[in-house]
């Protein structure tokens, strides 16, 4: 791994233009499939992590913008 790659992921990276609406957006649409998960599927080990892996699906598309562009 490359030390400038260490560098870029544990670096603070303020938001750009543009950035905070398209942060928004991916937290609204990530927030739209946890509730319908919550909502169709039962409560279980199962539904926990499906929440969780959007959540961290959500994180890392942020973590994707913020680092990338």
């Amino acid at each position: 791994m490359e030390s400038d790659d260490l560098i870029n992921r544990f670096t603070f990276h303020a938001p750009k233009p543009g950035q905070p609406e398209i942060y928004q957006t991916l937290r609204a649409k990530a927030l739209e499939l946890a509730t319908l998960i919550n909502e169709t599927c039962p409560d279980s080990r199962e539904k926990s992590l499906a929440v969780t892996h959007v959540e961290e699906a959500s994180l890392w598309a942020n973590a994707a913008i913020a680092r990338n562009s």
